[in-house]
């Protein structure tokens, strides 16, 4: 197993067993241990992505140790050294192994085992090939807990289908949070049963125009599903005060004239705020968010809480001050953007810090009072900014974002009076006013994504440009099997490209 191997995130440590591998044939197995109906998951999972390419049988079933000889295994410990997402593989020439204390540290570990395997394993048709693992031993495990990106389904619509590819894609590279941007003054894109005009008329278009478009509760619920099969968690965003003229269109009594507003297509920002002192507004956020926390299993509601011009200090700080408990009133911790640190935040709020131009005062006392922070500074990790001027998607209000920026920062450092004990994780938000297709979120999704999933998962001291450009130069023909319309940027040596300069000094 080369120490050099195009594995994204890098791992803990690599240990190679020169010469040795491991080879996939037909008669091949994957074994999960006895009585361990989380390891038969993780099996079954991993054996239907490999059946598609390989067309082997690769039947899962329980066996012990003692039966490993041509076999991949999968195996719980319960050694809680590598914690819920770590794992060991290991690979001989008989067998691979994958142990790990937790389920997700097996699918952790499996996405580590096709990354191993030749980029045509990604196929969605049987390729002619050689499957071979290269032989060694792999421990890993993640730097922070929250690893994410967020998808704004608000401003352009995304299908439940479109929504579980992404899931799947961020899946790959050890992401274990989705973050849905729900709503906002273009469309409102969840069914509230107490307020059926919030989806039917408040999601019926979006940036441009459009038919747009909502979930059903019974498709979020299968996204959630979706993401938690694949040890990914949901955080839902309902975006307020501001960026709701969505609802404000849907319901006149939540305007403080109590007059519907027109349903908005275009693209600023700063317009729109909830009647936030008008006891009806209390009752539809009550609503709202009961709904929302009933159908949705993990822990953090996001609340938004950015871009607010229209409220002053003091009625958007009782406002923040006030949702925030009723969000944990509905068995749930609150996540908000920035802004939401000027408030006095509970010790179970979380706050997103996304702009470097502004609130860093604020947002270290906060820090000192307690709050943790999820760090997506735009100017590294807004996956809508433009690579480059060039760019034909995008924005570029925050700069261009090219994949060097994405991966050489730093969490520890980026924020003064911030350091890794006060950092949840890190998060890629893509915003989608430019992008209408899955497509277009694929190709500004990638190569970046990686790269901001190798600063939230690998140690520092396994982190390097020149050696990370060449691993992510060999996904480029995974995406390809993956039909992943991705963008080439120059800095990183694709295979089938001549070889590029690095991108210049920084």
């Amino acid at each position: 197993m080369s120490t050099d191997l195009a594995i994204v995130p890098a791992p803990v440590s690599v240990e190679a067993a020169s010469g040795t591998w491991f080879t996939l044939e037909g008669s091949t197995r994957i074994l999960a241990a006895p009585g361990s109906a989380e390891a038969a998951t993780a099996g079954e999972q991993l054996a239907t992505v490999l059946r598609r390419s390989t067309g082997y049988p690769l039947p899962v079933s329980a066996g012990p140790p003692a039966t490993r000889a041509g076999a991949i295994s999968l195996e719980l410990t319960g050694d809680d050294r590598l914690g819920d997402e770590g794992y060991e593989l290991v690979v001989t020439g008989e067998s691979a192994t994958l142990r790990a204390n937790r389920p997700a540290g097996l699918f952790m570990g499996a996405q580590t085992l096709r990354q191993l395997l030749p980029p045509a394993i990604e196929g969605t048709t049987v390729q002619p090939g050689s499957w071979r693992l290269p032989g060694g031993r792999i421990v890993d495990h993640p730097r922070f807990a929250w690893r994410g990106a967020m998808l704004d389904v608000a401003r352009h619509f995304f299908t439940v289908a479109e929504v579980k590819r992404f899931i799947d894609l961020i899946a790959l590279y050890k992401l274990n949070v989705l973050h849905l941007h729900l709503t906002d003054d273009q469309g409102w894109r969840i069914a509230i049963g107490s307020r059926p005009r919030l989806a039917t008329h408040g999601g019926s278009t979006q940036v441009g125009g459009g038919p747009g478009g909502s979930y059903t509760q019974p498709q979020y619920a299968e996204i959630v599903g979706y993401a938690r099969d694949r040890h990914v968690t949901v955080v839902p965003e309902i975006d307020v005060p501001g960026h709701t003229n969505a609802a404000l269109a849907s319901y006149s009594e939540l305007s403080c004239d109590g007059r519907a507003r027109e349903l908005y297509t275009g693209m600023e920002v700063g317009l729109s705020s909830l009647c936030v002192d008008e006891p009806a507004t209390w009752r539809f956020l009550d609503e709202v968010l009961g709904e929302l926390a009933a159908l949705t299993p993990g822990p953090y509601l996001h609340i938004g809480g950015d871009e607010v011009q229209t409220l002053s200090e003091r009625q958007y700080g009782g406002f923040v001050e006030r949702v925030q408990q009723l969000v944990g009133a509905h068995g749930k911790r609150a996540i908000g953007w920035q802004e939401i640190a000027k408030a006095r935040l509970l010790p179970t709020t979380a706050a997103q810090w996304w702009d470097p131009r502004t609130g860093g005062d604020a947002i270290r006392a906060a820090v000192r009072q307690g709050t943790k922070l999820v760090l997506s500074p735009a100017p590294m990790t807004y996956l809508d900014m433009k690579y480059d001027e060039h760019t034909r998607l995008g924005l570029d209000w925050a700069g261009h974002v090219e994949v060097r920026d994405a991966y050489e920062w730093e969490p520890s450092t980026v924020l003064d009076g911030v350091g890794d004990a006060d950092v949840l994780g890190v998060e890629a938000p893509l915003w989608s006013e430019t992008l209408r297709s899955i497509a277009d979120v694929e190709r500004m999704t990638f190569p970046r994504l990686p790269g901001i999933a190798e600063v939230g998962w690998s140690p520092v001291a396994a982190r390097g440009w020149e050696g990370f450009r060449r691993r992510l130069a060999a996904h480029g023909p995974r995406w390809s099997a993956m039909a992943v319309d991705y963008h080439r940027s120059p800095q990183v040596p694709w295979p089938d490209q001549p070889a590029r300069r690095s991108g210049g000094a920084r």
